[in-house]
């Protein structure tokens, strides 16, 4: 099995959000538009299909037609991950394998786990991602995120990714991100080829000095976090700061207070998409809520608030 690619991914690559119309049903339209819109913010990559697409919240046949959608969207206009989470070995590895064949640059995966009792151990891991690995012959991002509950070691992560070569990119969104980004590096050395932040850039400076070479963010303002990381890469740490400083209070908000409704909501008060639906159980954002978050939103001027006015 090849483990070899092109390119190595580092910069940007937000979450695309998934529409869907005022009674729930999916938004295709609505669909294209926030693909070129996140193509328009400058990002370097897109990733679909992940928890702020609402992933919980799709059919089988959604997935697969909004893969379908996407990819024959964007046309190589940008590499797209595609996010083929599941307990199932076999159900995460033919996702793996329809990613694959829909032209996808890169799968995401969390570890395999099911509700709060149902986890692999560390050896069953390393066979579920050895599997998708097989099935599709991409690189993975491995996402560690606490939604899992699942604890990833950095001796697990080295471990792994030795172990599946494929597995090369970590998106990191525990506690301490930052210090777990810079064991990791230390520890896998080049196997550790793309170490990522994650949740929505919050941590982004403290994880650019750890050593992280890109950051999967939400598709808000991806436009003002991009020459944050282009800075930092490019050696100019004060110039990056200063940015970040500007647009944190909103990146906060957005993290502490409306999770992925943020960018629904400012996707359609910019005309993105005609709707800011989220599918039951999930409620829509309070009026209050909304409302700070605007008030942030206009003091940066993302791209989103009028990309399509």
């Amino acid at each position: 099995m090849s483990t070899q690619q092109a390119s190595i991914y580092t910069g940007i690559y937000p979450i695309a959000p998934t529409p869907f119309l005022e009674n729930g049903d999916l938004d295709l339209d609505g669909m294209r538009r926030v693909l070129d819109c996140m193509i328009d913010q400058g990002v370097d990559g897109i990733c679909i299909l992940a928890n702020y697409s609402e992933q919980f919240l799709l059919t089988d046949a959604e997935r697969d037609l909004l893969t379908d959608l996407c990819l024959d969207h964007v046309a190589g206009r940008v590499p797209v991950i595609v996010t083929t989470s599941h307990f199932s070995t076999r159900i995460a590895s033919e996702r793996a394998a329809k990613a694959k064949k829909a032209g996808a640059a890169m799968l995401m995966l969390m570890p395999p786990y099911h509700g709060t009792g149902l986890r692999a151990d560390e050896n069953g891991m390393v066979e579920h991602f050895a599997a998708v690995a097989k099935a599709s012959n991409l690189p993975i991002m491995v996402q560690d995120a606490p939604l899992s509950g699942v604890t990833l070691s950095v001796s697990f992560l080295v471990r792994l990714a030795k172990e599946v070569p494929l597995v090369q990119y970590f998106k990191i969104e525990t506690a301490q991100a930052a210090a777990k980004l810079r064991g990791l590096i230390a520890a896998g050395g080049a196997s550790i080829l793309g170490p990522f932040d994650g949740e929505e850039s919050i941590t982004l400076m403290a994880d650019l000095d750890a050593g992280a070479t890109g950051t999967m963010c939400s598709a808000l303002l991806p436009d003002l976090i991009r020459p944050v990381v282009i800075d930092y890469l490019a050696g100019r740490r004060s110039e990056a700061a200063s940015q970040y400083a500007r647009i944190l209070p909103l990146i906060n908000y957005e993290n502490r207070q409306c999770g992925l409704r943020a960018t629904k909501a400012m996707m359609a008060e910019g005309g993105v998409i005609k709707h800011e639906t989220v599918r039951h159980p999930l409620e829509p954002l309070h009026p209050q809520t909304r409302a700070g978050l605007l008030e942030l939103a206009r003091e940066v001027n993302p791209l989103v608030l009028h990309w399509g006015k």
